[in-house]
């Protein structure tokens, strides 16, 4: 018997420096989300933290400034630690709304700050997480990057969902590893805003025959506070992330989105069967994988710099 769930990805902004606004208004559009029927919903890259868009940190090649650290130091006051206060409060939201929530934070751990995705059940609670693994460009001088040990695939009642964040999407074996963990639900949290995204994701879809769910921020200038220093400008009116957020399925047909210029909430309803039927012709893992030419080895273990025996 077929097996459908119904699933949402919201297009929202952070509460700049402020976690704790952030996540009531997670919670706000959470209940909005599960009232209308959505059992699964994704939030954007670097939701909770924020994604500093713009921003330099004031650090040329060699050199930095004592304004710079400041800056990081607000962006870094206004990072989660997980587990933590911050995550016992979507545990909450969770279970309030019946929602499963896959949400994009910033994370902070001793001194380093991780781009983070969690994966909340209004049931088990905070059930594991997946740390970017290649900050892209500037990104890398303001997170850590992660290892093997956060690629869940979670097996889940909805589905078999997991999280590949923004441009690991361009990683082909970071592809590969998450289809060959059966990924059923590819939750694809973004601050890509550019028109090339759809294409991308469509092509994750049809790659990994998966359901695609992007989400990514609606962000403008005047979002973040008047000191913000901005290389895209100081109008308020200015979009930094214009949205695009869509849901895919498995033969790379648009169910929603792409939705730009403004804030939303998109749903639609993921028949499960969609998969197999897809990898009748084509399973990236199965079939169409050719072993004998081509392997893929992927270590798992956590790298730690200290390890106590």
């Amino acid at each position: 018997m077929s097996k459908t769930i119904r699933a949402a990805v919201v297009q929202t902004v952070s509460i700049a420096y402020q976690p704790e606004a952030t996540i009531e208004h997670l919670a706000e559009l959470a209940a909005e989300a599960g009232q209308n029927g959505a059992q699964l919903a994704v939030f954007p890259e670097a939701f909770i933290g924020g994604y500093p868009k713009g921003a330099t940190f004031d650090t040329p090649v060699g050199y930095r400034t004592p304004e710079g650290r400041e800056s990081y130091q607000a962006y870094f006051d206004g990072a989660i630690e997980v587990p933590g206060s911050h995550t016992r409060r979507l545990e909450e939201i969770a279970r309030e709304t019946g929602v499963f929530l896959v949400v994009g934070v910033i994370e902070k751990e001793i001194g380093t700050l991780y781009c983070t995705v969690l994966f909340v059940d209004p049931e088990q609670g905070l059930i594991d997480k997946h740390r970017k693994l290649m900050p892209t460009g500037a990104e890398k001088l303001i997170w850590g990057f992660g290892d093997g040990s956060t690629l869940p695939v979670i097996d889940h009642s909805l589905g078999r969902i997991g999280a590949v964040i923004c441009w690991e999407n361009y990683m082909p074996m970071m592809r590969m590893a998450m289809y060959a963990k059966n990924i059923q639900i590819y939750c694809a949290p973004t601050a890509d805003a550019r028109d090339s995204w759809v294409s991308t994701m469509q092509h994750v879809a049809l790659e990994g025959r998966c359901f695609v769910l992007s989400s990514c921020q609606y962000l403008t200038r005047g979002d973040f506070p008047d000191d913000y220093r901005c290389e895209l400008g100081d109008d308020p009116a200015t979009e930094l992330l214009r949205g695009g957020s869509m849901i895919i399925d498995p033969l790379g047909n648009i169910l929603a989105g792409p939705h730009y210029g403004e804030k939303t909430i998109l749903y639609a309803d993921l028949d499960l069967d969609v998969i197999t039927q897809g990898k009748y012709d084509f399973d990236v893992v199965g079939h169409y994988a050719r072993p004998d030419v081509f392997q893929l080895k992927v270590d798992e273990k956590p790298k730690n710099a200290v390890t106590r025996y």
